[in-house]
């Protein structure tokens, strides 16, 4: 069972997403709050699997409980679920790490889609923040996702990469889904022509 918080300021969306939620067999949800300071005290009291939070919400926003989870010692997956697709929010998300970004005109069943993805460890954003926000400015990827990307863009092979970079084919493999993930690509050679168009790989 995955236990989910959900923040959320708008009432009814918070109680139509609560119910829906609940209606999947392996999502519980433990709680839900108006308030990012509310959502924030609760977080911790409950531990949920994933927390679910909007951006803009009184006290504290999404992002700034986003920020106290990812430094906490707090093993909850976030996902910032927003109407927003400003860069700014999006540069922040991924500054602090957050497991999925999904705009709130999204199907429903991407959320729950989305929320057992990153149980398995992957990384999901929307596919349209990436193609619009996703320039050689603001380079998405991580030292160890580069160092993944790098390994690719040299021929290797997943059992290659994982015995390069000391690390089990899976991991790599989860490394590679969020590469693609934030770079809003379907394979390897076009994330390696991406990263290399950008110069994040020389």
């Amino acid at each position: 069972m995955i236990t989910l918080y959900l923040a959320e300021d708008q009432s009814m969306l918070n109680s139509a997403l609560t119910q829906l939620l609940d209606l999947e067999d392996d999502l519980h949800v433990l709680g839900s709050a108006g308030n990012g300071a509310k959502a924030w005290q609760d977080i911790q009291q409950l531990k949920p699997d994933v927390a679910v939070l909007d951006i803009e919400m009184p006290k504290l926003t999404g992002l700034d409980v986003a920020d106290k989870i990812h430094g906490s010692q707090l093993a909850t997956k976030i996902i910032i679920l927003t109407t927003f697709a400003q860069k700014a929010y999006f540069e922040r998300a991924i500054a602090a790490q957050v497991n999925g970004y999904l705009l709130k005109d999204s199907p429903s069943d991407d959320l729950i889609d989305v929320i057992r993805k990153v149980m398995t460890g992957q990384t999901v954003y929307a596919p349209e923040l990436v193609t619009n926000m996703v320039t050689a400015e603001s380079n998405p990827l991580t030292d160890r996702e580069l160092a993944v990307l790098a390994e690719v863009a040299s021929g290797l092979s997943s059992k290659q990469i994982a015995a390069s970079l000391f690390l089990s084919e899976g991991t790599v493999r989860n490394y590679l889904s969020a590469i693609f993930s934030k770079l809003g690509v379907h394979n390897r050679i076009e994330a390696v022509q991406m990263a290399k168009k950008n110069k994040w790989l020389e």
